[in-house]
């Protein structure tokens, strides 16, 4: 192995894919009883989100939890979520089912914010 990868930060050098995964396999690795995946989805292709949430699917427990943050439907496609709380303006305006973001993504805010 070469001497530079002593000084050479986590992840340096991956491309958005393999950063995910490997922050994936450093969760897996540290048991994690909860996980907080902030936009676990940016910038993936479609395969690369297929693979990071099998690997994500294939962590939960009953014994953990994962808090996903996304502003995409199509990773909730692959993870299926317990809940779902909706933020506007750094607030908590709707909880429910996959039926809240679905309706979001179709109709916007407006359609479930309470203000």
């Amino acid at each position: 192995m070469k001497i530079d990868f002593l000084n050479r930060n986590v992840n340096e050098g991956f491309s958005g894919g393999e950063r995910k995964r490997n922050e994936i396999l450093q969760l897996a690795v540290l048991g994690a009883e909860l996980a907080i995946l902030d936009e676990i989805d940016s910038g993936l292709d479609v395969d690369a989100l297929r693979d990071v949430a099998k690997a994500v699917n294939g962590l939960l427990t009953p014994n953990n939890s994962v808090l996903m943050i996304t502003h995409y439907l199509r990773l909730l496609e692959f993870i299926k979520p317990t809940y779902i709380h909706i933020m506007e303006n750094g607030r908590i305006v709707k909880t429910g089912d996959i039926s809240i973001a679905e309706i979001l993504e179709r109709e916007g805010y407006k359609a479930i914010s309470n203000t």
